[in-house]
């Protein structure tokens, strides 16, 4: 038994200091003028929200280009029909055949519904995050791009969960606050600003307020 405590005692330190270390190198500011060119391009997950949320990161993704990020993965909640046909007129607008199309969505249990409580919202996200778990670890995502819908928590925890226990290491998170938050953060994005590599918010009056603290925060403008 004194053994197998010791060796239980010894993986948690090691899983410590893991957490740490990746917790410092997730907090590092990330400048995008040093990044080489890829040679490949990288899987990309995008996880989309209801109503405003998926109109602004519609309008982002319709910015990349497709084939520095493909196949695209689109993460919606299981009763948002609305994101799906969006997400489907959006690929089409962008290439028409089918046959050249290198696009999926996925759908989630929702973590949490229009004012539903903070407390069971504990139990949905929970269940989110026991289906997101697989997807994430079966699709090895390199990117994840997110804007704060709910949806993005079990998704952005699992991908952080995965590169923890080196199970997938090359994956990366990109959070983009919503546009109407002017001097306040999303209840997700507060969850989330500690374990995404890159925070990008849109007013620079946020940028002030949680920069100081937080290498990683980006302003770029109106995306």
């Amino acid at each position: 038994m004194a053994i197998v405590g010791t060796i239980l005692f010894s993986l948690a330190c090691l899983l410590l200091l893991r957490l740490v270390q990746l917790l410092i190198s997730v907090r590092k500011t990330r400048n995008t003028s040093t990044i080489a060119p890829r040679s490949s391009p990288a899987r990309t997950m995008i996880v989309m929200g209801s109503g405003g949320h998926t109109a602004e990161m519609l309008r982002i993704v319709d910015r990349l280009d497709y084939a520095c990020y493909t196949p695209r993965q689109y993460i919606v909640a299981s009763t948002d029909q609305t994101s799906v046909v969006k997400v489907i007129e959006s690929e089409i607008r962008r290439e028409p055949d089918p046959a050249n199309q290198a696009y999926e969505i996925i759908t989630i249990p929702r973590s949490r519904e229009v004012h539903q409580g903070y407390l069971s919202a504990v139990a949905t996200t929970t269940m989110a995050l026991i289906h997101s778990v697989p997807i994430v670890l079966k699709s090895r995502p390199e990117l994840i791009l997110t804007n704060g819908p709910g949806t993005c928590i079990p998704i952005c925890i699992a991908a952080f969960l995965a590169r923890l226990l080196f199970l997938n290491t090359k994956c990366r998170i990109v959070f983009i606050e919503s546009f109407c938050r002017v001097r306040s953060l999303s209840l997700s994005g507060r969850i989330l600003l500690f374990i995404v590599d890159m925070f990008v918010v849109q007013w620079p009056e946020l940028a002030q307020q949680i920069a100081t603290s937080r290498e990683n925060v980006q302003c770029f403008g109106r995306l």
